[in-house]
């Protein structure tokens, strides 16, 4: 069994694998890149997910801080799922131009977005939550997105 660090870092990994696939089919053809495009938005939403409703709940209700970290990876979820959005548009206007200006803003923002939660949220909550940590990453793994 993984540590809420270790879950949630390899999950980064997988959505990162997965934007990796979308944009390489891209370089090629949007229209080729459609289901790699909804695999990546829909591994995206999941992670998010995990962490706004099970993650930072827990935390939130361990430490009390609600206006600390947790709120600020929130912000820059709602970011993220923008510009997710706006590249399914760019994809179906099959602009190429707007859809990869997207992603390179996405990636930047990705980067440093995984790089805050790996190297300080994760590592606060496995501490917090340590004792919670088998439970929290079994809710993660099975929990069903909305």
């Amino acid at each position: 069994m993984s540590t809420i660090k270790e879950y949630l870092t390899a999950d980064h990994s997988r959505c990162d694998d997965f934007f990796a696939a979308m944009e390489e089919k891209a370089s090629g053809s949007l229209a080729d890149a459609k289901s790699d495009y909804e695999a990546f938005a829909n591994a995206s939403e999941r992670h998010f997910q995990m962490e706004e409703r099970v993650m930072f709940s827990e935390f939130e209700a361990k430490t009390g801080m609600t206006q600390g970290p947790t709120a600020m990876m929130r912000q820059e979820h709602a970011q993220m799922r923008a510009l997710v959005k706006q590249m399914a548009e760019a994809l179906e206007d099959e602009n190429k131009d707007k859809f990869f200006g997207l992603s390179e803003t996405l990636m930047i923002l990705m980067q440093q977005h995984n790089m805050k939660e790996e190297q300080m949220l994760y590592t606060m909550a496995q501490q917090h939550l340590s004792a919670e940590s088998p439970r929290v990453v079994e809710m993660m793994e099975f929990m069903i997105v909305e």
